[in-house]
């Protein structure tokens, strides 16, 4: 195994850093340092560990563009929306500041004469393994509550962003954070696991794939302690007789594409109701093709690199094979031949459920459309996933839609609109996508020891 973290530039195939990974000794001796902080930055007010957040989003803004410089060259995310990933991220930031200590505040039960209230306590250090896709925003939509709630907080980041994840680290110092509240390790599996096992985690909160998800929440599981798990998704967009068909095009394509297709909760498979499948499925297609792939550093690219060359080998195998199982291509299909890891954006047609493009994730610049008979038969095609992470459907019928997002099986429906997460709302998902949930006080929360204390109970 490699002995360092090695970042290249998804774009170029250039290396842009090499991190060693950390030894035994020094993975203890971050630990330490991390519990001990937690032991005083618990003691520290509410109000001005709001103070703190509020500090950071002012660092995030400052250094705003230097750090979506970091997030291109690192993962291939074209610039303009790393512009806006930091910038989300500092709203985010500000919205925790000015909301959160409400949340934690002390709550009154419903116990006569108030003998007994509810208090927020933190857990302590919870261990963070993240992924690459959002390295700065999937960091801190649960760094920010965590810390909020008193918690300290271990970042084990993806290896081809360790740049970002020390630059994350540089910006919660120049907010004032105390040392240690906030550290970064770059460690192997082998690390991560240690990490768990180690008395000073208190618990585990992870962004990533379903097989990383299952592997550390069954060690989380056996060392007793709590684990939130932020998986994959192949989630549906539902497109009826009704829909307003140019704004449904519009959602699909922002929804599939954004982050070259290398998002969580992202349109992946398009269900359409039979009556405007052709019509949809052109206008789909020509919107697609109009779409500019090519240098993620130039502000018009809406299509960048894939983040790593295996991922790209990974996806093109998922297209070839269906294909193969009788899926129609009607646009792109194939690695774009010269540097970098360039897929071209691919739509693939005739999609049915025993197909790979149905039945997988396609994480990756790919849209699988499916036609359904009827409304009832796109709602049982939506469901019939391994995944729940979010849904959005497009009609003009307000009842059917509610009646849908009752029926349908994931943590999120978008009605008219493509899934977004916002700090104001919860987000995570049911089935293989995961449990526990991140963002709105339900985020805040999740990492908090809900403790009843009674007076006087005689």
């Amino acid at each position: 195994m490699n002995d360092h973290a090695i970042s290249i530039n998804p774009a170029t195939g250039e290396q842009l850093s090499a991190q060693p990974f950390a030894t035994r000794e020094q993975l203890d001796a971050m630990l330490a340092g991390n519990h001990s902080a937690f032991k005083t930055w618990r003691n520290v007010p509410v109000a001005q560990r709001a103070v703190k957040l509020r500090n950071l989003g002012t660092a995030l803004r400052n250094h705003a563009e230097a750090l979506a410089q970091m997030i291109t060259a690192e993962m291939g995310k074209p610039i303009a929306q790393a512009r806006g990933e930091v910038a989300k991220t500092a709203n985010l930031c500000d919205w925790y500041a000015e909301h959160g200590p409400a949340m934690l505040a002390t709550e009154a039960t419903l116990v006569e004469n108030q003998q007994a209230v509810i208090e927020y306590r933190p857990l302590g250090a919870i261990l963070a393994v993240m992924p690459w896709n959002f390295p700065l925003w999937q960091v801190l939509r649960g760094a920010v509550p965590i810390l909020l709630a008193g918690n300290s907080y271990v970042l084990k980041h993806a290896p081809n962003v360790m740049g970002t994840a020390l630059f994350i680290k540089q910006m919660f110092a120049e907010a004032g954070f105390p040392q240690g509240v906030f550290d970064v390790i770059n460690v192997t599996p082998e690390g991560v696991s240690h990490a768990i096992n180690d008395a000073r985690i208190a618990a585990i909160t992870v962004t990533g794939s379903g097989r990383a998800g299952a592997a550390i929440g069954a060690q989380t599981g056996r060392a007793l302690k709590k684990c939130v798990l932020e998986l994959g998704g192949s989630d549906p967009f539902i497109v009826l007789n009704d829909a307003n068909l140019d704004e449904a095009v519009k959602a699909a394509v922002a929804g599939r594409f954004q982050n070259t297709g290398q998002v969580c909760a992202a349109a992946k498979r398009f269900i359409v109701e039979e009556g405007i499948g052709e019509t949809f499925t052109e206008k789909f297609v020509a919107a697609v093709q109009a779409l500019q792939t090519g240098d993620p550093t130039i502000d018009a690219t809406y299509i960048g690199p894939m983040a790593r060359y295996d991922l790209r080998d990974e996806l093109h195998h998922q297209v070839t094979t269906s294909l193969e199982q009788g899926a129609k291509l009607l646009l792109g299909g194939e690695k774009i031949a010269g540097k970098g890891n360039y897929y071209a954006p691919t739509v693939l047609g005739n999609v049915t459920p025993e197909m790979v493009a149905f039945r997988e994730e396609l994480f990756g610049p790919v849209a699988a459309i499916t036609v359904a008979r009827d409304a009832e038969h796109a709602l049982e095609l939506a469901n019939d996933s391994d995944f729940g992470l979010s849904a959005t459907l497009f009609t003009a019928n307000t009842q059917l839609a509610d009646d849908f997002a009752v029926r349908l099986e994931c943590g999120g429906v978008f009605i008219n609109g493509y899934s977004a997460s916002d700090p104001r709302v919860a987000f995570g998902g049911v089935k293989k996508s995961g449990f526990g949930r991140e963002l709105s006080h339900f985020g805040l929360h999740e990492f908090c020891n809900v403790q009843t204390v009674w007076k006087d109970r005689h």
